[in-house]
């Protein structure tokens, strides 16, 4: 039985009782397959009421954290396979582990995504992509440059005009940006890289899935490998 937790404030409960039970399970403080002391327990621990556990609760078995069977205890489930992309965003840290599928993961996505949006773009978005290419080098500061370079890739997502690689941006974009600061080196040589972002953006706007895809599959891998470096 894990110790006695410090009362929580009385502003939000409920969120911060949520908070308090994804750093536990995230963090692997319970195990997956172990059972969570029941709802009065926690809300004795805590030292706050039962409602506010059970609201907490339900939101992590909508997150497929816990499981909850009636005349059972509650128990915690394996997040990495049960959980979504949400659970990304609830990480109270990111380890090498998560980074390294991060990037992985963004360099598939985005060279998939600029090859349809090479055939689906519409002239709108076509000439923004072509805009924005060029923000990254000119950016005053890192932080700036990493808000332009990520602005670039969800426009890139945005014309592949496919809806499960645009949710998939909107859960990443709830882990980065609140930790941008932490993936500097994604503009580490921001610009020499300045002519793959227009290589990209000019062969969106020329119609040419695959010389895009090539073109920011270079970009993104090089950034891979620099934030993994």
């Amino acid at each position: 039985m894990p110790p006695v937790e410090p009362p929580l404030s009385r502003t939000s409960v409920p969120d911060q009782v949520f908070a308090r039970l994804c750093e536990a399970i995230l963090g692997g403080r319970y195990e997956p397959g172990e059972r969570l002391p029941t709802q009065r327990a926690l809300a004795a621990d805590l030292q706050v009421n039962v409602a506010s556990v059970r609201e907490a609760v339900k939101r992590l078995e909508q997150l497929r954290l816990v499981e909850v069977r009636h005349g059972d205890a509650m128990r915690v489930l394996d997040w990495r396979r049960s959980g979504g992309l949400d659970a990304l965003a609830l990480l109270g840290s990111v380890d090498e582990g998560v980074v390294r599928s991060l990037f992985e993961a963004r360099r598939l996505l985005l060279s998939e995504a600029a090859r349809l949006a090479g055939t689906r773009r519409t002239p709108a978005q076509a000439e923004a992509i072509a805009e924005l290419a060029g923000t990254v080098a000119t950016a005053a500061d890192d932080h700036g440059a990493l808000l332009a370079d990520w602005h670039f890739m969800a426009a890139v997502v945005e014309a592949a005009g496919n809806l499960v690689f645009q949710l998939i941006m909107n859960s990443v974009r709830e882990l980065y940006l609140p930790r941008i600061g932490a993936f500097g080196n994604i503009v580490a040589h921001r610009d020499a890289w300045a002519p793959l972002y227009a290589r990209t953006a000019q062969a969106i706007r020329d119609h040419d899935g695959d010389a895009a895809a090539a073109a920011i599959a270079k970009l993104a891998g090089a950034q891979e490998r620099e934030m993994l470096g």
